[in-house]
């Protein structure tokens, strides 16, 4: 299971790296793994504001739709057109070309309260 030392990540299986003063998000490969063939992923819209620990989307697979939660509140700024049309990126390369949204975070703080990569994979340990 590969888990990114530069990254944070949620107990939701969601990982954020920070771009500036915005934050990137998808989901982890051990959530990617769990789901199976993603087939269809539900992403909000541009200009969408998002609650922290709220769902901002769904990741549809062979196996079950589960829910993906934002790690942080803001607003999405930005919104992976590629899955669109390959959502199997999701699986391929989870933290590559297969994160889901930017968002610019209404307080950059919360991103310190998200796992590091040590405390996630002692989470995932655990599971």
């Amino acid at each position: 299971m590969n888990v990114p030392d530069d990254l944070r990540y949620t107990k939701e299986h969601e990982w954020v790296r920070v771009e500036g003063s915005l934050a990137r998000v998808g989901i982890t490969d051990y959530a990617q793994d769990a789901l199976g063939d993603v087939v269809y992923v539900d992403l909000p819209a541009v200009g969408a504001s998002v609650t922290a620990n709220q769902p901002l989307g769904e990741v549809e697979s062979t196996k079950s739709v589960s829910d993906v939660y934002s790690p942080i509140a803001g607003t999405i700024v930005e919104r992976n057109a590629a899955i669109d049309d390959r959502p199997e990126l999701v699986n391929e390369q989870p933290y590559g070309d297969g994160w889901l949204v930017v968002i610019e975070p209404s307080d950059a703080g919360a991103i310190d309260s998200l796992l590091d990569a040590a405390g996630y994979r002692a989470l995932v340990d655990e599971a």
